[in-house]
This record gives C-alpha cells, sequence and structure tokens, in this order.
C-alpha cells in the first residue's frame, strides 16, 4: 500500500486518523514453506464438513440467491448441544474476533476502565482505541502468569484471554471463579480460543455467573479459519446485549457454507477429540525436544507455545528460520522479545523444526 499523505488523511474520521490496527500474522507466499506462526490446526476438518459444504454447492441455484438465516440456528442449536448449554445462551458471529468487538461495545464503553493483562492478545488495546474504551493493563508476574488479586479494584470490565496468548499458560477454573466473584458489577470476559488444547472451559460456570461471558472460535481446535465463525455463551440478559449490537452492525454475519460447515463440525464430537490429542500428544514431545536444545519452554495448554533460548537473540533466531523456509511469530515488544510463539504442527513438521535448529543454527 503505497503512503498516504496528511492531506489526503483529510477526508479520514478524526479517530480513524489516529487508529493503531491490529497486525495479524503473516502469510507469505513460499514455496516449501513451513508456517508456524498463526496458530492454525496442521490437520485439516472433519470430513463431514467438507460434505456439508458440498451439498450447499449441490443446491446453489436455490440458495445462494437468499441470504442466510440472520439467526443461524442451526448453529446456535449445534453448539448449545454440544457445549450443554440452553440454545437462548449461545451467540454467533463472523469469527471471535468480531464476536469480541461486539462484547467491547456492549459491554465495556463505560466510566471505568477495563482491565486485562500487559502481554496478551494484541487486539485488545485496538478495539479499546476503535471504540473509546478506558483501559488498565495489569502485568504479569516473573513467571508471566495472572495475578488474581489484581483484577480485585473497580473496573468498568475485564477480559481475559485463557490458556493466554502468546504466552500459552492457562488459569484454572477456581482462579476464574475467585475473579468473577470479586467483580459482581462488572462483565468478566473469558476468551477462549485455544481451550480445547488442554485448559479448563469457563462454560461451566455460566449458569452460576450472570456477568460472565465466555468467548470461542472454530479457527483453532475445528480447523475452520477459512470460513471465520466465533461464539458467545452467557445468560440471556447478556446474549440480548450482544445480538442487539450485531443487529445495529450486520444482522447477516455468516454465511451458508459457514452456517453447514460449523454444525457439520459441532456433530462430529468423535473426530474433533481425536485431533485435538493429536495436537496436545505433537506439543509435547516438541517441548521435550526443544528443551534438550536448550529452551526456556512455558507451560502450555494450547496449541502453540512460547519458548525463548538465552544463547540466541529471538529475533536473530526467528530470521534465521526464516531463511531457511520455517516462519515462527516474533513479537518485538517489551518483556517477551526474547520469546518466539510457534505453533504445534504434524510430528513431520515439528521434527523438521528441530533438526532445522539442531543441525543448521545452533550445531
Amino acid at each position: 500500500m503505497s503512503t498516504i499523505t496528511t492531506e489526503q488523511m483529510r477526508f479520514w474520521s478524526p479517530e480513524v486518523r489516529e487508529l493503531e490496527p491490529y497486525v495479524p500474522g503473516e502469510q507469505p507466499k513460499i514455496q516449501n514453506l513451513l508456517k508456524l506462526n498463526t496458530n492454525e490446526n496442521p490437520y485439516p476438518p472433519s470430513p463431514k464438513v467438507v460434505e456439508a459444504v458440498q451439498a450447499v454447492l449441490a443446491n446453489s441455484a436455490d440458495v445462494l440467491r437468499l441470504y442466510p438465516d440472520p439467526d443461524a440456528s442451526a448453529l446456535k442449536q449445534a453448539i448449545a448441544k454440544q457445549q450443554h448449554v440452553d440454545v437462548s445462551h449461545v451467540f454467533v458471529g463472523n469469527g471471535s474476533d468480531e464476536v469480541l468487538a461486539h462484547i467491547f461495545k456492549a459491554f465495556f464503553v463505560q466510566e471505568l476502565p477495563i482491565l486485562y493483562p500487559d502481554i496478551t492478545y494484541s487486539f485488545y488495546p485496538v478495539y479499546s482505541q476503535f471504540f473509546g474504551v478506558k483501559t488498565k493493563v495489569l502485568p504479569l508476574n516473573d513467571d508471566f502468569e495472572i495475578v488474581v488479586d489484581d483484577y480485585k479494584q473497580p473496573n468498568g470490565g475485564i477480559i481475559i484471554t485463557n490458556p493466554n496468548a502468546p504466552t500459552s499458560i492457562a488459569l484454572g477454573l477456581s482462579a476464574i471463579e475467585e475473579v468473577l466473584q470479586a467483580n459482581p458489577d462488572s462483565v468478566v470476559v473469558i476468551d477462549e480460543a485455544y481451550v480445547d488444547f488442554g485448559a479448563e472451559s469457563a462454560v461451566a460456570l455460566v449458569e452460576k455467573y450472570d456477568n460472565l461471558v465466555v468467548c470461542q472460535t472454530t479457527s483453532k481446535s475445528r480447523s475452520l479459519a477459512g470460513l471465520r465463525v466465533g461464539f458467545a455463551i452467557a445468560q440471556p440478559h447478556l446474549i440480548a446485549a450482544l445480538e442487539a449490537v450485531k443487529n445495529s452492525f450486520n444482522s447477516y454475519p455468516i454465511d451458508r457454507f459457514a452456517i453447514a460447515a460449523a454444525v457439520a463440525s459441532f456433530e462430529d464430537q468423535e473426530y474433533f477429540e481425536a485431533q485435538n490429542e493429536k495436537v496436545i500428544a505433537s506439543r509435547e514431545k516438541l517441548v521435550a525436544q526443544l528443551t534438550e536444545l536448550g529452551f526456556k519452554v512455558l507451560p502450555s495448554s494450547a496449541n502453540f507455545i512460547f519458548a525463548s533460548l538465552s544463547s540466541k537473540d529471538a529475533a536473530e533466531l526467528a530470521a534465521e528460520l526464516r531463511e531457511r523456509g520455517i516462519i515462527v511469530r516474533y513479537f518485538n515488544k517489551p518483556r517477551i522479545n526474547q520469546f518466539l510463539r510457534i505453533t504445534i504442527g504434524t510430528d513431520e513438521q515439528n521434527q523438521r523444526l528441530v533438526d532445522t535448529l539442531k543441525n543448521d543454527i545452533l550445531a
């Protein structure tokens, strides 16, 4: 994109001129690339997903000219059944990022600041700026863990990624419940994009706490990043606020292909669990291998790990891996600029990473 001049920006809204947009992980087109930078699932979605999409295509003459169901009722029902909640507790959106945007607008535009960790999903400060939300950033401790007592102060809302990103460390349900109990008049959002890889879901607490919103995605554990389906689970009075925002922004957020594919995914629980188990096993194997090479790897409950090597600068290491066709995520930010976030691939992909490190870079 060419550089935009100040003169050209005179057409922009003043707020947009000040925005610092989220920067997604790159999607480069490099031959023989090993892409371990954006936490995509290394395995395909359920075969039933492909069948569902093909069924939509087979009826395309009849259905594609019509709008999809604005309520995505079939999808909500499938999610409710799989999550063991009433359908009135389910909200769906075009990826969890859109769901989070609606959450920020629906609950966080308050007089008091919202609270979130200093090292977390980098969309939170972007949405805070976009919606004019006041924020107070709370530091993780020296072990990169959330300090629950820090969240027992006046606030306009709380959002916590669990397991956290990019650190991969999970917070237990008892700690989440402690935060909820300390903040009965604030909405507490638990962003569970990676929960299916080893953490406990806070969905189990939704019936008990009327201030809890749990947000999840199909992009990671269900291998549907290309279709963009996210959802939230909360008590109906909170879902109603999200629906009000959604219907004031985009009343048809999910297309027919995405609805059909996601429904099929939620109905194939056996495949879902089997693929997650494969990712978890591969993660533990990779952690052991990198530890043997001298890496410090934080405890992970996600489909990625956060690792550092004291003998090698992280930015240089990422660059050297890139030269060899392996891309990992480097964050040039305080406290974490000596860590790399590495997505878990297949065992074969992970072995290529280990062999490259062992034989080419660290030899």
